[in-house]
């Protein structure tokens, strides 16, 4: 893939966008990931997985762009490598992979869709799809993000916009676990994601939960909302582990 763009969406994260360097399509399904490959430390190949952050309706077919959200940690493998990434720069990725989508015989009335850190980018691209869900059956859906400031709360902007547009089906509730934003509107929450999720009173019939991030907040939510009463089936998760 051929880097097209770089900027910087938070002081440790790094949005991406790729086209493939053969000209054509990446074809994938919102909520699936690629695998960046590279030299690792010890000198011997190694993968690191991105979920797509391309918002694109694929009712129009598969687009161009690859886009990503890439974590920076110090002395990071990866973070050396897409740090000197300059535009017209290739990689080489394989996939998409994962299961971590929206099906598309969900019968739900709600989606939960809960993150933290980059944990969010499978849902920035899920947003053309969940506003025909929106559009066709009148489904209601929450993207509960945690992060420790307003700074770090990477594609807030779409998500915020897509509120706007659906106000009476689309909240978008970010929640501070340092530095609470005044500014952020009635939606917005101090602590952490998890102390927040009795609050959407979770409904065993109708709602269907996405968890993505930290693995820690991912495993609490998981067991709160399965106390909730949620089937397994309605409860589905990606874990974000960083690597060296």
């Amino acid at each position: 893939m051929k880097l097209v763009a770089k900027r910087m969406l938070a002081p440790a994260v790094a949005h991406l966008s790729f086209q493939r360097a053969d000209g054509q399509a990446l074809d994938y399904i919102p909520g699936q990931f690629i695998q960046i490959h590279l030299i690792g430390r010890d000198g011997e190949p190694t993968k690191r997985s991105y979920s797509l952050a391309t918002i694109h309706d694929h009712a129009m077919g598969p687009g161009e762009a690859v886009d990503i959200a890439a974590s920076f940690v110090p002395g990071g493998t990866a973070t050396a490598l897409f740090e000197g990434l300059k535009e017209g720069d290739e990689v080489t990725a394989s996939g998409p992979f994962g299961r971590f989508c929206l099906l598309p015989n969900d019968a739900n009335r709600r989606y939960l869709l809960i993150a933290t850190g980059t944990g969010v980018t499978p849902y920035r691209s899920m947003l053309p799809l969940l506003e025909k869900a929106i559009l066709e059956r009148g489904v209601q859906v929450v993207v509960l993000f945690g992060a420790r400031s307003e700074a770090e709360l990477i594609y807030a902007d779409d998500f915020r916009a897509m509120a706007a547009k659906h106000p009476t089906h689309f909240r978008f509730v970010p929640c501070y676990s340092r530095e609470f934003n005044e500014a952020a509107g009635p939606d917005a929450r101090r602590g952490y994601v998890t102390e927040q999720i009795a609050a959407l009173e979770p409904r065993a019939e109708g709602d269907i939960a996405y968890l993505c991030g930290n693995p820690n907040m991912v495993d609490a939510a998981f067991e709160t909302l399965k106390a909730a009463g949620l089937p397994m089936p309605a409860l589905r998760r990606e874990k974000y582990v960083s690597g060296k």
